[in-house]
């Protein structure tokens, strides 16, 4: 994969609505992998979080299938075309359909901000639509 002519991103800066993130992050750490049922089609998938921090802050990351064995702790990932959604009221970074990652020889960070948890936050979720009457938005 090569360079992006995408402007980086940093965790810090992220939001509940961030699309097409590029950021290079550092795994901190990995929770055991555990299997979940697609609703849609009933098949059976692993699903993890990763830590992951820059110099800026630090949120969770889903990991499917086998991005969970080729992720590492301690490893430096490129991401590209990530997004941010919301599970169970906090952000979650994901990498969907259209996202990927390359692991980096390299790791640019002197520190990490674990202090500034971006996914700690718990997040107000909108439903989209029209304002209702009486409703504040």
């Amino acid at each position: 994969m090569g360079q992006s002519d995408e402007p980086l991103s940093k965790i810090g800066e992220l939001t509940s609505f961030s699309r097409r993130v590029y950021t290079i992050v550092k795994v901190v750490s990995k929770t055991p992998p555990r299997e979940v049922t697609s609703k849609e089609d009933g098949s059976t998938h692993r699903v993890a979080e990763a830590l992951v921090a820059d110099d800026t802050g630090s949120v969770y990351m889903t990991l499917w299938d086998e991005a969970i064995d080729e992720v590492q702790e301690d490893s430096v990932l490129r991401l590209s075309n990530a997004y941010v959604n919301t599970f169970r009221g906090s952000m979650r970074l994901n990498l969907g359909r259209y996202g990927s990652y390359e692991v980096l020889d390299e790791d640019p960070f002197e520190e990490l901000n674990l202090e500034n948890n971006v996914s700690a936050k718990q997040v107000e979720y909108r439903r989209p639509g029209p304002a209702r009457r009486g409703w504040d938005r």
